[in-house]
């Protein structure tokens, strides 16, 4: 169980770099649900592949960002990681750097839930203009 977890994650990441989102979508559960904070433009709820469509086309359409996984690591059928969020906010105006936690739930070789931590009041400087790397 572990070791494909974490291979199918290290996919998604590898797709998310990529911008390959029929990857992530082939990957995805469809019915998976993403959450993050609901400040964030992207923020919120976002349920199935059209919910995860709409949450990376309003996360591309004011930053552009990699993840950098610091450790990754299985939690029973779940998937941690800790890392950054590195990029620029849309157009390269501002810069950050920012911590990331991310949950991958899994099942049957699906991801079926994806939360998102990050630092938001960091990244909602960054969207407003100030650059910010912690």
């Amino acid at each position: 169980m572990s070791q494909s977890n974490l291979e199918l994650v290290t996919q998604v990441y590898h797709a998310f770099g990529a911008r390959d989102f029929s990857v992530i979508e082939r990957l995805f559960d469809p019915d998976i649900e993403i959450k993050e904070a609901a400040q964030l433009p992207w923020g919120g709820t976002h349920v199935g592949h059209n919910g995860a469509n709409t949450y990376f086309g309003t996360m591309l359409a004011h930053i552009d960002a990699n993840v950098v996984p610091q450790s990754i690591f299985a939690a029973g059928d779940d998937v941690v990681m800790t890392g950054r969020g590195i990029g620029k906010t849309t157009g390269g105006e501002v810069a950050f750097d920012v911590p990331n936690i991310h949950v991958w739930h899994l099942r049957d070789g699906r991801v079926v839930g994806f939360d998102n931590y990050v630092d938001t009041p960091a990244m909602l400087a960054a969207l407003n203009g100030a650059p910010h790397t912690n």
